[in-house]
């Protein structure tokens, strides 16, 4: 059985399951990737240039990934790439290309470089050589994006959480979605212009912490909100296996209380050799909203 055909047996819950990522750089690398898009994809990128690439925006605290058009023909050798800002109230993208991926050194992208963009992009991951579901499950997605969405839809290298291919992530919020196959993602990406997310399928924004994820996931089924800007985090206190955090909405604040455990062990990729528990979040309560205090 594959990871994915095992979470869903499981059940396993998708919310708080979204790997961190504040800030992001996105790279064109077109053509096939090995196990690393940057360091094992020889065919197309200078392993040793992929290195530099990748430790020069580390070095700017920016996560990396990959993208590539879909579709045979793809981009045709082009080196485009974008700066993503996925940091509540600083959501940005800024597209920019170079001829020769050398170019990247010289970015500063830390600064104003590139062309803004109001358009999100949406990534599929299709990263097969790091998990054969995210290449089985997240091609069957593509079809239906590239009919309505041609113009903003990408694939993407490894996001993380296997186990939930296919797997999407969303731009500039950095917004995760799993089992994004057994979903309609055509309409995912209508909510999200809409200024809304599909709760079933998210499984957190990249610049929060699980907790937050997930208590944002419990206060939207609470209060059937499923806007994007809401529900922001106004603070997170851990007490032993108890997390409560607070969330704005709206002026007013919700707190969620949970508590942190660790599942049965399990095998979360297709790789994986040894099965290890992950760590779990059980909804204690939901308050009230109230007026946060004055003090």
């Amino acid at each position: 059985m594959t990871c994915s055909d095992a979470a869903r047996t499981r059940g396993d819950a998708l919310h708080g399951t979204g790997s961190a990522g504040q800030r992001w750089f996105l790279l064109e690398i077109d053509g096939a990737w090995g196990h690393s898009a940057f360091l094992n994809s020889s065919k197309v990128l200078d392993p040793n240039l992929g290195l530099r690439i990748a430790r020069h925006v580390e070095a700017s605290g920016m996560r990396t990934l990959a993208i590539r058009r879909p579709g045979r023909r793809r981009g045709e050798g082009r080196w485009r790439w974008a700066v993503v800002d996925s940091r509540i109230g600083s959501e940005s993208i800024r597209w920019g290309e170079v001829e020769h991926p050398e170019e990247i050194l010289t970015l500063d992208i830390d600064g104003d470089v590139g062309t803004a963009s109001t358009e999100p992009i949406v990534a599929v991951c299709t990263h097969g050589r790091h998990d054969q579901c995210c290449a089985v499950r997240g091609r069957r997605v593509l079809p239906s994006l590239l009919e309505r969405h041609e113009s903003i839809t990408w694939e993407c290298s490894h996001l993380g959480g296997d186990r939930f291919a296919g797997t999407m992530i969303v731009f500039p919020e950095g917004l995760y979605y799993g089992n994004v196959d057994d979903a309609d993602a055509e309409r995912i990406v209508d909510l999200h212009s809409e200024g809304r997310v599909n709760p079933r399928f998210l499984r957190g924004r990249s610049s929060l912490t699980a907790a937050t994820q997930v208590a944002q996931h419990h206060a939207r089924e609470a209060l059937q909100d499923n806007r994007i800007d809401t529900l922001h985090p106004l603070s997170e206190v851990q007490n032993g296996s108890r997390w409560t955090v607070t969330l704005d909405h709206d002026g007013h604040s919700v707190e969620v209380g949970l508590e942190q455990g660790l599942s049965d062990p399990i095998t979360s990729t297709c790789s994986a050799t040894r099965a290890g528990p992950v760590r779990t979040f059980e909804l204690i309560s939901v308050s009230e909203l109230r007026v946060p205090s004055a003090e």
